[in-house]
């Protein structure tokens, strides 16, 4: 057992798992702040507010994913080359349309809610309620994100 009281073995897997959700979320982080700067139109107003609130969740949820790996008596991922080569998401490079961004916005939750869901699952096996309740309060706050940028697109 760890100093929290998880098993070793499950506090690794566990370990790994939080880094490559960590790199997925400064690869969405830094793509949320290229939005911002070079959203452009009709709706720049709007876009340029909602991608400001996005990366500074994302930052909030990056520390919080590194602080629960040391938690766990691991060391998280702190290159960008190491979050570029794990990361599930792309870099966005280029500006792109507002409805190209929503729709990496999309589908960067969609891996992220994946990866989540898939620690969560670890954590409740692994008896690791902190990272089972970090786990579902992304999840939830994640779908609802997805619902109301999906909106934006019909």
């Amino acid at each position: 057992m760890n100093h929290i009281g998880i098993a070793q073995a499950n506090a690794a897997m566990l370990t790994k798992k939080l880094n490559l959700l960590l790199a997925d979320l400064h690869v969405f982080y830094q793509n949320s702040r290229g939005f911002h700067w070079n959203v452009r139109g009709k709706k720049f107003f709007e876009l340029h507010l909602k991608f400001e609130e996005l990366y500074n969740d994302l930052q909030l949820k990056i520390d919080e994913v590194a602080e629960r790996v040391l938690t766990l008596g691991g060391d998280p991922m702190h290159t960008m080359s190491d979050y570029l080569n794990n990361s599930s998401i792309q870099e966005q490079k280029g500006i792109i349309s507002d409805e190209e961004m929503m729709k990496s916005i999309i589908h960067s939750l969609k891996v992220l809610i994946d990866k989540e869901r898939n620690i969560l699952s670890i954590a409740a096996e692994s008896n690791d309620e902190g990272t089972n309740s970090l786990m579902s309060d992304y999840i939830r706050a994640q779908e609802k994100l997805m619902w109301m940028y999906g909106a934006f697109l019909k």
